[in-house]
C-alpha cells in the first residue's frame, strides 16, 4: 500500500495533464496571431492584436462601426455635448449587463478610468486621460504624495491607508469625472476635444467589474502604492461586458472566447465561439492556414507574400469583366470574390493587402549634437530636406517591399480621416537635394566623390539604425544608403540590432537615421502631428521647434471642425516641406489570409478595426442577421 498511493498520485496527475491537454473542440471562428495577449486588462492593453480582442471582450461607452469607423451607441445609448465642447454627458442603456449578469453602471467607468490616471497602475495610454480636467494635476498630487511617503519613515499599514484615503478625496475633488446615478456619466475636459469620442470608443476606456479587479488589489505599507495582482485578468475569474468571454487561455497556445450570454446585443453576435492560436513562426502560420486549419490569418509575414499577392492578382484578372459586372451590382468586395468560379493552379482568392492605417518611415535625430557630444547635421533642416529630397521612394516600393504600397512625403494616410486636406510632402528631385545640402554649406570642393564642408572636413559617416525584427527594415536601410551615395555624394553605414537593443539607442538618440513606423490610435491627425511635439515620450527624434508647437497648439484649439483640419493640414504641410524631422516613406499594408468564399465582415475601412463579432461564413452571418432583427421587432401585443 506504500507503493499504490504514489502511483495513484501520479496516474490523477497525468490524467488531469491529459484533460488539461485536450484539443478544444472546433471554434465558429479560427484566427492564427503571430503574438499571444501579455494582458486582458483593457488599461494596460496596447499592442494592435489584444486591442483587436479587447473590442470584443469589452464594450466601451461607444463603438466604432467596422465599415467606416463612424461613432456608434456601445454601453452609451446617447449622450450630449456641451455648447463650449467641454462637458459631455453619457446616458448608459439599462439592459447593459458584465458576464456575470451584473449591470454595468456608470461607476464601473469610473473606477476603470481611475486606475488609468493612477501613478499607481498608469500604462502606456494614460496620458490619453490627462485631457480630462484636473487629471494632471492629481496625477501629479499623487506622485508627490509617494514620494513623500518614501521619504517619510518606515511605513505601516495605517500610514498606507490615510494617504490612499486623502488621494481617493483628492481625486473627488479634482479630476472631472461624475456618476450622479447608475446610469449618467459626466466628464468634463480641459480643452474641447473634437475627438473625444473616439477616445471613449479605445479600449482603455472601456469599464472593468470593480468587485472582481478589488479582489486582487492591495495596498502596499511599504511605498503606499495599488499593488494589483493579474489573476482577475484569467478565465475563471475574468468578468468582461462584451460580445465574449475568455473561457481558455494557454499562453502562447491559444485562447477561446465564447459568446457572452449576457451581451445585450448577443442577437447581433455571428460567431458564438472564436479560437485564436499563436504560431510564432511566419511560415508555419501560412501553413496552418494553407491546410484549412484556420479561418484568418491575421499576418501573412513571409517574404514570399509578395508572390502570394500576384497569384491573386492573377485570379482577379482572369475574371477582370464578371468581378467588375459583381461590383456594379452592389456586392462588397469580398462578396463579389466570393461569386466567381474557383482559382486554378497558380491563382488564390484567400489572400489580401489592405492599405492600413499606419506609415512608414526613417527617423532623423535632430538633437544639436549626437552621443559624444559630436555636431549632428541633421540638426539642420536643409540636411534633413537633401536626405529626404534623395529618396526614390517609388523604386523603394518597386524593388524593395514590392507590395505596392502608398508612396507618401506625410505622416496621416490619405483618405483616412473625414475631412481632413490631402497633404504633399517632398518627392524625389535629386537636383533640389544637392542644391539644398549645398546651402547648409556641404558640397564635394575637391572632387573625391564626398561632399565636405567650409574647413574641409566631410560629411561624417551617416549611421543608419534598423531593427533585424524583418529584413524589410534591413533592405530600406541598404537601399537608402545607396541612394545617398549615388545622389549626395556622402558614406553611410547600416547597423541592425535586435528589437530591444533597437529600442534602447532609439530612446537614447544613438543614430543618425533610425527605421521607425507609426499606427494612429484614434481618427484624428493629431495621432500623427502630436509626435513631433517637444517632449512627447514618442517623439524619439528629439525635434523640438517653438513655432511648430505654437502652430499645433493653436490649430487643435480651434472649434470649427472644418477649420480646425485645415489647420493641421497646414501644419502637417509645413513639417514635412520645411522642418522634416522624419523621412515618411509608404502606408502600410497589411496582409490578411482569408477565403472570402468561407469568411465574411473584414473591414476595407484604412483603420482597419476589424469587428470579430461580425465575421463568418455567409451561412452564419445570414442566420446573425436574421436574429437580429428579429430581437429588434415589437412584441406583438395579444389581447
Amino acid at each position: 500500500m506504500r507503493i499504490a498511493a504514489p502511483v495513484i498520485l501520479l496516474v490523477l496527475a497525468l490524467l488531469a495533464a491529459i484533460a488539461l491537454d485536450r484539443p478544444l473542440p472546433p471554434a465558429d471562428l479560427v484566427v492564427v496571431e503571430r503574438s499571444d495577449c501579455y494582458t486582458l486588462d483593457p488599461q494596460r492593453m496596447s499592442y494592435q492584436h489584444e486591442l483587436r480582442r479587447a473590442r470584443v471582450i469589452y464594450e466601451t461607452l461607444v463603438n466604432l462601426r467596422a465599415s467606416d469607423c463612424e461613432v456608434v451607441p456601445g454601453v452609451a445609448e446617447r449622450w450630449e455635448r456641451s455648447p463650449d465642447g467641454l462637458t459631455w454627458t453619457f446616458h448608459l442603456r439599462a439592459d447593459a449587463k458584465w458576464s456575470n449578469g451584473d449591470p454595468v453602471t456608470s461607476a464601473d467607468f469610473l473606477y476603470a478610468w481611475r486606475r488609468a490616471i493612477l501613478p499607481d497602475t498608469a500604462a502606456d495610454y494614460s496620458g490619453l486621460f490627462l485631457d480630462i480636467r484636473g487629471a494632471r494635476a492629481f496625477f501629479e498630487f499623487r506622485t508627490r504624495q509617494l514620494k513623500e511617503y518614501d521619504a517619510g519613515g518606515a511605513g505601516t499599514p495605517e500610514r498606507a491607508q490615510a494617504a490612499w484615503d486623502d488621494a481617493m478625496r483628492a481625486f473627488d475633488e479634482m479630476v472631472a469625472i461624475d456618476a450622479p446615478d447608475a446610469r449618467t456619466l459626466v466628464v468634463a475636459l480641459e480643452r474641447p476635444l473634437p475627438y473625444f469620442l473616439d477616445y471613449c470608443a479605445f479600449p482603455p476606456f472601456a469599464p472593468v467589474h470593480e468587485r472582481t479587479v478589488d479582489a486582487f488589489t492591495s495596498l502596499d505599507a511599504a511605498s503606499a502604492r495599488l499593488v494589483q495582482r493579474h489573476g482577475w485578468t484569467k478565465p475563471g475569474h475574468l468578468v468582461t461586458n462584451g460580445a465574449y468571454v475568455p473561457t481558455t487561455w494557454r499562453y502562447k497556445r491559444d485562447m477561446r472566447l465564447e459568446a457572452n450570454p449576457h451581451y445585450w446585443n448577443r442577437a447581433a453576435v455571428v460567431a458564438k465561439s472564436i479560437d485564436f492560436r499563436t504560431i510564432e513562426n511566419p511560415n508555419t502560420g501560412v501553413l496552418s492556414f494553407e491546410s484549412g486549419a484556420a479561418d484568418w490569418l491575421t499576418d501573412v509575414g513571409p517574404e514570399y507574400k509578395t508572390e502570394m499577392l500576384g497569384e491573386r492578382r492573377a485570379y482577379l484578372e482572369r475574371y477582370r469583366s464578371e468581378f467588375e459586372a459583381a461590383m456594379s451590382s452592389g456586392l462588397l468586395h469580398d462578396e463579389a470574390v466570393a461569386a466567381l468560379p474557383p482559382p486554378v493552379a497558380g491563382e488564390r482568392r484567400n489572400i489580401r493587402g489592405f492599405d492600413a492605417f499606419g506609415t512608414d518611415f526613417f527617423s532623423f535625430n535632430c538633437r544639436p549634437a549626437l552621443p559624444g557630444g559630436k555636431t549632428n547635421p541633421f540638426h539642420d533642416a536643409a540636411v534633413r530636406r537633401a536626405f529626404a529630397l534623395s529618396v526614390d521612394k517609388a523604386e523603394l516600393i518597386k524593388r524593395v517591399t514590392r507590395l505596392n504600397e502608398r508612396v507618401t512625403g506625410t505622416l496621416v494616410p490619405v483618405g483616412s480621416i473625414a475631412g481632413y486636406p490631402e497633404v504633399e510632402g517632398l518627392g524625389f528631385d535629386p537636383e533640389r537635394a544637392r542644391a539644398e545640402l549645398k546651402s547648409a554649406g556641404w558640397e564635394d570642393r575637391d572632387g573625391d566623390g564626398i561632399v565636405e564642408n567650409a574647413r574641409g572636413e566631410r560629411f561624417p559617416t551617416v549611421d543608419i539604425l534598423y531593427s533585424t525584427a524583418s529584413p524589410r527594415y534591413q533592405n530600406l536601410a541598404l537601399a537608402m544608403r545607396d541612394m545617398w551615395k549615388r545622389e549626395l555624394r556622402v558614406a553611410a553605414e547600416c547597423r541592425g540590432k535586435d528589437s530591444k537593443l533597437y529600442k534602447e539607442d532609439l530612446k537614447k538618440g544613438n543614430f543618425m537615421i533610425a527605421r521607425g513606423g507609426w499606427y494612429g490610435d484614434y481618427g484624428d491627425p493629431t495621432t500623427w502631428l502630436d509626435l513631433q511635439r517637444t517632449g512627447n515620450g514618442n517623439n524619439d527624434r528629439g525635434y523640438s521647434n517653438p513655432e511648430y508647437d505654437r502652430m499645433i497648439e493653436a490649430a487643435t484649439s480651434i472649434v470649427d471642425p472644418a477649420e480646425r483640419l485645415r489647420a493641421l493640414a497646414e501644419c502637417e504641410r509645413w513639417l514635412f516641406t520645411v522642418e522634416v524631422p522624419l523621412l515618411p516613406l509608404c502606408n502600410y499594408v497589411t496582409v490578411y489570409g482569408y477565403d472570402p468564399a468561407r469568411t465574411q465582415g473584414m473591414s476595407e475601412h484604412p483603420r482597419l478595426e476589424q469587428d470579430l463579432s461580425l465575421l463568418g461564413t455567409p451561412a452564419q452571418r445570414a442566420a446573425a442577421k436574421s436574429a437580429e432583427d428579429a430581437a429588434a421587432k415589437p412584441s406583438e401585443v395579444v389581447p
